[in-house]
């Protein structure tokens, strides 16, 4: 199999102006997903898409191509599976091969160890035209009628352990099959679900308060150990 690896980066942010610079640990927060990526997979090529010079400054200063973004498939509206649609065409028609695409993002620079080479030991298998992270969820969740609740996946009394486990998106990773990202899809018919059972996968940045979080887990688990290595699970 060939891989090539994407990080969706763009420019605008408003809740979170200018997060994917913001600086974590002494380096901008895109470039500890491109150090990650080239740590995990040194034989495979990194690249950055986005409309901003900025950003793209900052990709190739730690080694990643940069591919350029399009105003139209950068807005609060675009979604990640139109900007890989992009990439993935840019890159084909420039004469590069892969067959998936691994797609991660600059928003969760926190990633445990072994998490990708798993999704690669998947992917080699060959059953599976696409592959996302997920994280169990453990609360007792219900909704609202006149204001009283109702309880929607448990039943009052009932222990946590006892509940129906569910899962959530958590963003660490997506790989689509090259294929499938050309025809605007990042999700196929035979999707995987890497079950990722780390505080990890509850870590994203939207908002100022989330990188205050990912500051704390980033000193918790990287303080004590050679910069630039990844936390054991």
């Amino acid at each position: 199999m060939k891989y090539v690896q994407l990080i969706p980066a763009r420019g605008g942010s408003k809740r979170f102006p200018g997060k994917n610079l913001i600086q974590l640990g002494g380096k901008p927060l895109l470039a500890h997903s491109i150090l990650y990526s080239q740590r995990v997979l040194p034989d495979v090529e990194v690249y950055v898409s986005t409309d901003s010079e900025e950003i793209a400054s900052v990709a190739l200063q730690y080694g990643a191509g940069v591919i350029e973004r399009p105003v139209e498939l950068s807005g609060d509206r675009a979604t990640s599976d139109v900007a890989l649609q992009h990439a993935a065409i840019e890159l084909l028609s420039s004469g590069k091969e892969f067959d998936y695409m691994l797609h991660i993002q600059a928003t969760n620079p926190l990633r445990p160890e072994g998490m990708m080479e798993d999704a690669l030991q998947i992917l080699e298998s060959g059953k599976y035209d696409s592959l996302f992270a997920v994280s169990p969820l453990v609360k007792k969740l219900g909704r609202l009628a006149d204001g009283k609740f109702l309880p929607w996946n448990f039943t009052f009394g009932q222990r946590s352990q006892d509940m129906e486990p569910l899962y959530f998106e958590n963003g660490l990773l997506y790989a689509s099959h090259r294929d499938l990202i050309v025809s605007g899809h990042i999700r196929g018919n035979s999707l995987y679900s890497l079950i990722v059972d780390h505080p990890f996968g509850h870590l994203d940045i939207d908002t100022k308060e989330d990188f205050e979080l990912i500051e704390y887990y980033y000193d918790r688990y990287y303080g004590k150990i050679v910069q630039g290595k990844c936390p054991g699970k």
